[in-house]
């Protein structure tokens, strides 16, 4: 049996991480699904005014959401069986807290588990380490928010426009787009779709001839083949004279690595910012809104 759980001939590798993980991202999905389409409307903020989430109350795909757990359970762990019935559980927004707890067990795990696939085909760490970045940044919203606010009613709804009202009420409530930390995880997503754009963009225009005009160059390329597949000297000769020399790689290993870096860096920086905030370490203001008793300005 343990041979099979971390055997790598196995289509999917499973893994010990895997056998906590496939239980929670299954249950955490299907809580997701059925909630999504049937879920009853919500307490979210304690005070008798339930809102509607599910498809079968009235929403569509982009209105839709788990709403969060009610405030008057704040941040009380809510399984099922501390509720009186079902439909107490589900009125003060049980599922939300079972699917993000599954969730972010599951994804940790994921984490576990890239690692543990590097290291049965010997290839060094550094995947598992990347994927803690949006790991950190769930984590962040659905957790460490919550626990700091006093209750998982403030955490992210699951659904579109909850992600966007979550943001409006983060921006209003903690000016995010102040802190420096959001700015540089702004920097992180902007910055890497450029370069990977940019990488994307110069590879592709120096791949080595190999096929006629008649077919498709991917077909240039064949699996595991030894060979380069487009010329690095050439794209380093037409990005150095685009920008200047030293603003493009020489080095594919640097280049990569690079590539790999920068988002990872602007999300982890991105997850402590909202991770400060959760404890009301909030972005700056040069308002001068804050003043003494006498009307005197207290410097932000």
């Amino acid at each position: 049996f343990c041979t099979w759980i971390t055997s790598t001939e196995n289509r999917l590798y499973i893994g010990w991480f895997g056998v906590l993980m496939i239980p929670t991202l299954l249950t955490a999905t299907s809580v997701f699904i059925i909630a999504f389409v049937a879920a009853p409307p919500v307490d979210i903020d304690g005070i008798r005014e339930p809102v509607a989430g599910s498809l079968l109350y009235g929403n569509n795909i982009i209105s839709g959401a788990i709403i969060p757990s009610s405030a008057a359970i704040g941040i009380h762990f809510y399984p099922i069986w501390e509720a009186a019935s079902l439909d107490e559980w589900l009125y003060n927004g049980g599922p939300y807290e079972l699917i993000v707890l599954h969730f972010l067990l599951g994804v940790c795990c994921y984490i576990g588990r890239e690692w543990e696939l590097s290291y049965r085909l010997g290839m060094r760490p550094w995947i598992s380490v990347a994927f803690t970045a949006p790991v950190a940044a769930a984590a962040a919203v659905f957790l460490v928010y919550p626990i700091g606010q006093g209750s998982f009613s403030d955490g992210m709804p699951l659904g579109i426009s909850g992600t966007f009202n979550f943001m409006l009420v983060f921006q209003a409530e903690h000016n995010i787009l102040m802190h420096p930390f959001h700015q540089l995880g702004v920097a992180g997503v902007f910055g890497g779709s450029l370069f990977s754009a940019m990488h994307g963009s110069l590879v592709t225009s120096s791949l080595i001839r190999e096929t006629t005009e008649n077919e498709s160059a991917n077909n240039g390329y064949k699996f595991g083949q030894e060979e380069e597949t487009y010329n690095i000297v050439a794209a380093h000769g037409y990005f150095g004279r685009l920008i200047f020399q030293y603003a493009s790689f020489n080095n594919s290993r640097a280049l990569h690595f690079f590539l790999g870096l920068w988002p990872v860096v602007g999300i982890w920086f991105t997850a402590m910012s909202v991770s400060t905030m959760a404890f009301n370490l909030n972005g700056f203001n040069f308002n001068q809104s804050v003043v003494d008793s006498q009307g005197r300005v207290i410097n932000t």
